[in-house]
């Protein structure tokens, strides 16, 4: 869960704070489990809906998609033909991490929702107020600057 609220606010301190507040949320509502999902799907709920509100009062900046040209995504995925490095991918990891803190925050939160949360682009417009649309095109653009840094 920690992990989850540092990949959406970005600062360590923060994700403590907001992990704390996520898990007294859930604690003192934890009557309103109604038990439909897993407790640990309910909880990661109640944990990143906790990090978008305070990315909100930060003032969350989507980049206006009126004044960028959407880029062609045209990177193609090959499998890798070597064997299983299990030091190279630890760097590599590293290396995404670092990148991804670099990207703005618009980006870093869509990436991190569709990514690694699971979320689908309608469910990140709905948790971010934003539309399906917004939500795609920073997806894709996120995608592109996230493979312009590495």
């Amino acid at each position: 869960m920690y992990n989850v609220c540092l990949r959406i606010v970005n600062h360590e301190a923060e994700a403590e704070d907001v992990l704390q507040e996520a898990f007294m949320d859930a604690f003192s509502h934890i009557n309103s489990f109604r038990g439909q999902s897993t407790f640990g799907a309910w909880l990661k709920q109640i944990v990143v809906h906790r990090a978008i509100n305070h990315l909100r009062t930060r003032r969350l900046e989507l980049v206006d998609m009126e004044s960028h040209r959407l880029g062609e995504d045209d990177g193609l995925d090959y499998a890798d033909p070597d064997p299983y490095d299990e030091e190279g991918t630890q760097l590599e990891v590293e290396r995404v991490k670092r990148a991804m803190q670099q990207l703005p925050e618009g980006y870093r939160v869509v990436l991190s929702l569709y990514l690694f949360e699971g979320y689908d682009h309608e469910e990140i417009g709905n948790v971010l107020n934003i539309s399906e649309t917004t939500s795609r095109t920073q997806y894709l653009r996120g995608k592109k600057r996230l493979l312009e840094l590495l």
